[in-house]
């Protein structure tokens, strides 16, 4: 017993870099990541790793795949945004993901690596419903690329949206659908997220806060479209006070992540906001007076991942509409610790949540690796 602890130094001693100075750290963005291609390299002969361009809509747009091995279930993630892709965030918090899934990242039109490889989409294409038929077409790629008949999707925020129609169309497509910081009823959604704002604001004595909040009231009254520059001013307050991500003033310390993305080149970097404008301009005011609440039965299982903190996309919202639909199965999963970040903020509940609740459904279809 008293040799144990020695063994222990000797392993410990073996397993160490042969120079006796520690290894100097990366001097610039390509070393740094290089340093984190290697790490999350994809060997497995059983698996892919690849970047792909798919013609989707009319123009080449680009989705990441990342397998530890294929004959697992395929999950396919619609980001958020409009326009904020997350592909570059999949190193950071989606490590273990490909040990389970295929998991298929798509850049949408006008964002990250498709505005790269098409540059600026036609103003015209700029629409809710070409959105929807692109988000479509991806899927009927992926089924077809695998071989699958069914596969997930999994929609964050305004990925959501694209999420919960194409299951209520095409629930045969679906082993079942994941939304997470789901929208459902836009306008009751701001509502709640301005009153919220407003409280905040009130309780911590913030004239400026409150002048800028008070001068877009009424806010979000009706079903008409709010305009941009209302909707950034409440955003701009909402996220100073943590309503996007917990205990967090905003979401620069996820964005900052894009720097160090192994998927992404520095042109990529570049241009990954630089379409985002344009289709905040474009999409925002009719995405959220969207209402899915009337959305009432879903014939695909629904897994709903909920922020308790999530006041930039009403989590509370989201529960009181997930109590009343139905579908062949239904499960809702709290995570305490997150707002509308639940990807960064709480990274490993999110994978063992899928792995636990997910995965299963595909596998009673025969759809997982043995």
């Amino acid at each position: 017993m008293t040799k144990a602890p020695a063994l222990l130094a000797l392993l410990s001693l073996a397993a160490a870099p042969a120079a006796a100075q520690p290894p100097v750290g990366p001097h610039d963005r390509q070393e740094a990541v290089k340093i984190i291609a290697d790490l999350r390299r994809i060997v497995s002969p059983d698996g892919l790793q690849a970047m792909e361009t798919i013609r989707v809509g009319g123009i080449d747009q680009l989705v990441s795949i990342r397998s530890q091995d294929l004959r697992n279930p395929v999950l396919i993630y619609f980001h958020g945004g409009p326009g904020f892709v997350e592909m570059p965030l999949d190193w950071w918090w989606g490590r273990g993901w490909d040990e389970y899934f295929t998991v298929i990242h798509w850049d949408q039109r006008n964002a990250g690596k498709t505005f790269t490889a098409s540059g600026a989409s036609d103003p015209a294409s700029l629409t809710p419903e070409r959105f929807q038929a692109d988000a479509e077409e991806v899927v009927q790629w992926a089924l077809k690329r695998f071989g699958k008949r069914k596969l997930f999707v999994l929609g964050h925020s305004w990925g959501s949206v694209l999420g919960l129609k194409l299951a209520a169309a095409h629930p045969d497509w679906l082993h079942a659908y994941i939304g997470m910081g789901q929208a459902v009823d836009g306008p009751e959604s701001e509502r709640r997220g301005w009153a919220w704002t407003m409280a905040q604001a009130r309780a911590d004595g913030n004239r400026a806060a409150i002048r800028d909040l008070e001068s877009i009231a009424p806010y979000a009254e009706g079903r008409a479209p709010i305009p941009v520059p209302a909707i950034m001013l409440q955003r701009k307050w909402l996220g100073h006070y943590g309503g996007a991500a917990w205990r967090r003033t905003g979401g620069d310390f996820e964005a900052a992540a894009f720097r160090l993305s192994p998927e992404y080149s520095d042109e990529d970097v570049r241009n990954a906001f630089k379409g985002q404008p344009a289709v905040t301009q474009a999409l925002l005011p009719a995405i959220l007076a969207t209402d899915l609440s009337t959305v009432r039965s879903l014939e695909t299982p629904l897994i709903l991942l909920l922020g308790r903190h999530d006041i930039n996309v009403s989590s509370t919202v989201a529960a009181e509409w997930f109590a009343t639909v139905k579908a062949p199965a239904k499960r809702l999963v709290w995570f305490e610790r997150s707002g509308h970040h639940i990807t960064s903020e709480e990274p490993g509940k999110l994978l063992t949540t899928l792995v636990t609740y997910a995965r299963p459904i595909a596998a009673k279809a025969g759809d997982v690796a043995p």
